[in-house]
């Protein structure tokens, strides 16, 4: 019996001594910067902002043509064949259209280069004049990132303005650019049609599709992207290349309330998060496969379709709704996206890993039986491994359980994933831990704003804890600065907290024509180094890896002094302590005593900053779900839309004020 003691006894002995004994790594470390007093930290492993990782590359047109040339035979956009295109219509009457789509046909790197040149030329031989504006109002698709590197070449600024943009904002965008070319999906062109009065100084539009009305009322001529090319290479232009501090692109972000505004942004800018990405992703190159379906007008798809080519990977377009075989638009039957490309790596948002995830999960619970009790002793198992416990699935348990369990989980996003990309939202913890035990890859969690690049944080691929944003990106700097009203300041204890700001190379001019806006949140110190104050609220780790803990925006105080979010209020830790009984997330928010409770907290922390009665909520109703872009119910960056959400709402709005 003593020896079965001891045989139990040493192994966990000997692992909490080499935990007690194992160094912190220092991913971040502090470093001395000129503005306003903070705590910063830059990366380990880079004492300045990278700026470019390529020798005598400052544009993102000169990265594009030297990967051309050094890749010219090899195979860089891939689109899938469309076979049939139908609508199903349900029982109910509701009309669904499912895609049959084929193998991806490929344009090599020598052939996309000469597209490029020959749409360039194209431009000009249809009049577009260098200092004029391009707006690239589509979907995701090659003709996008075509069109994009063709104004590169010229010297062309292009307005990025989301697909799904509605009509008073895209005037807005598209007037205050004076845009004079837009380049658009027949989609797309239907919206521009209708507001074709409105517009000011568009004069020509080249539409992505063969199929388009031949006319808007007279106002501008309409092209095809096929004739604009044939144009151009019947009569080649010379490139105008740009310089580094030239702008790219002016990229406009949705707004909740207001009006969209116009980010500028430089080659330089994007080009060194373009860089920092790349020290950051292990092993990125020639044998890398992505597929692209993220917005274009997205930063975050915008640098990672200008990193791919840049390391010799290849490029697969797919959409969100032809992603996996179970995809809305997918007809029954046939491949999704992800099936047909393999990819070995992706960017993804957290609403499209929920999806996935949920998705699984559903199938394993209707599954039941043996099935289920599987996948759940093999998800435990590697849970407790990854959290590094010793007696977890290591060795040949986790190639077993990685065999028999999650190799058809794999599948689903083909089965190849070696590295997964989430930016734009807080990822949750339970998603996280997900990822990386059913897809067996790595997530780097990034933060950062279109107003940065996308560059500020980024997670290595060796750290495997949850919550957290990683440790800034070699192109920049991250510093925390004291917010006294909101209870935050750099000396708090166990670590600093305040106000995010982001400095370095990757930190954009400012906001089009808003000078006062820009003013207000860029500031440049007295070393030259231009900074964003993102009005995020964050704390650093002791290895240096970043935090985000609130907004500005949004905060609160608690009875004992702690300042949170009411969007991140314990629900379930509460319920657990008060032994309130609930199966999931959802029925615990339907509980009389939850929304009474929740509803009781507001109350008193209204009372206690001084509000007047009618401005404290009477009655509450709490939902289990958040609120998506895919939902309509926020926008591409998170804000909300309030007139969706009224309509989304009006009959729990009408209860409520009954």
């Amino acid at each position: 019996m003593t020896g079965y003691i001891v045989g139990a006894l040493v192994p966990i002995v000997f692992t909490l001594l080499l935990r007690s004994s194992k160094k912190v790594k220092k991913r971040g470390v502090p470093v001395d910067v000129g503005g306003e007093p903070g705590y910063t930290i830059r990366n380990s492993r880079f004492p300045s902002p990278v700026e470019t990782s390529w020798e005598g590359i400052s544009t993102l047109a000169e990265l594009f043509e030297q990967a051309c040339k050094q890749h010219a035979d090899k195979p860089l956009l891939g689109t899938r064949k469309l076979i049939l295109r139908e609508v199903e219509v349900t029982e109910d009457g509701r009309s669904f259209e499912k895609l049959h789509l084929g193998d991806y046909e490929w344009l090599t790197y020598g052939k996309t280069f000469e597209t490029v040149c020959d749409f360039a030329s194209g431009l000009v031989q249809l009049g577009h004049k260098r200092e004029e504006r391009v707006a690239i109002f589509a979907d995701t698709r090659e003709e996008w990132f075509i069109a994009l590197q063709a104004c590169f070449r010229l010297n062309v600024t292009v307005v990025t303005i989301y697909a799904s943009l509605g009509e008073e904002a895209l005037c807005h965008s598209l007037n205050e650019t004076e845009v004079t070319t837009v380049i658009s999906g027949n989609k797309e062109l239907k919206k521009l049609v209708n507001i074709s009065g409105q517009l000011d100084t568009v004069t020509r539009v080249i539409c992505m599709d063969d199929e388009f009305p031949s006319s808007a009322n007279g106002r501008w001529t309409i092209s095809s992207f096929a004739d604009v090319k044939s144009v151009g290479r019947a009569s080649p232009v010379d490139a105008d290349l740009p310089l580094s501090a030239d702008v790219a692109v002016i990229m406009y972000t949705s707004g909740s309330t207001g009006l969209p505004k116009g980010v500028m942004m430089t080659h330089g800018n994007v080009l060194a998060t373009v860089s920092a990405v790349m020290t950051i992703v292990p092993g990125l190159g020639s044998k890398d496969v992505y597929l692209a379906y993220l917005p274009l007008a997205h930063i975050l798809e915008l640098a990672a379709e200008n990193l791919i080519p840049a390391v010799g990977g290849i490029i697969g377009y797919g959409t969100p709704l032809t992603l996996t075989d179970t995809s809305n638009k997918i007809k029954r039957g046939t491949k999704g996206d992800a099936t047909v490309l393999s990819p070995t790596v992706m960017a993804a948002v957290p609403a499209i890993l929920d999806r996935v995830r949920d998705g699984v999960r559903k199938k394993v619970d209707a599954k039941g039986g043996l099935a289920k009790k599987l996948f759940d002793l093999a998800y435990s198992r590697r849970l407790s491994a990854i959290n590094g416990s010793w007696f977890g699935a290591w060795g040949l348990e986790k190639f077993l359980w990685d065999f028999l369990v999650f190799k058809k989980v794999r599948a689903v996003l083909g089965g190849r994933i070696r590295f997964l990309l989430s930016g734009g939202a807080p990822l949750s913890a339970d998603t996280q831990r997900f990822i990386n035990i059913c897809l067996g890859a790595p997530i780097g969690q990034g933060y950062g704003l279109t107003e940065t690049c996308a560059g500020a944080t980024f997670s290595e691929v060796d750290d495997t804890s949850v919550g957290r944003v990683g440790s800034p990106l070699p192109c920049s700097f991250v510093k925390l600065v004291d917010w006294p009203e909101g209870g935050y300041l750099i000396n708090d204890s166990p670590m600093p907290r305040g106000e995010i700001v982001v400095g370095g190379s990757s930190v954009t001019l400012g906001y089009f024509k808003n000078e006062e806006k820009t003013k207000e949140v860029y500031k440049v110190d007295e070393r030259g180094m231009r900074w964003f104050y993102t009005g995020d609220v964050g704390q650093f780790h002791a290895d240096g890896c970043l935090e985000i803990i609130d907004r500005k925006k949004d905060i609160v105080k608690l009875q004992h002094g702690e300042y949170v979010s009411l969007g991140k209020h314990a629900v379930e830790d509460w319920a657990s302590k008060q032994g309130v009984a609930f199966t999931d997330f959802a029925e615990l928010c339907e509980k009389e005593e939850t929304i009474k409770e929740v509803l009781s907290s507001l109350v008193q922390i209204g009372k206690k900053a001084g509000l007047e009665k009618f401005e404290i909520p009477a009655k509450i109703k709490l939902l289990s779900t958040p609120w998506t872009p895919e939902s309509g119910l926020v926008t591409a960056a998170l804000k909300i839309k309030r007139e969706a959400i009224r309509k989304a709402f009006s009959e729990d709005l009408a209860k409520l004020y009954t």
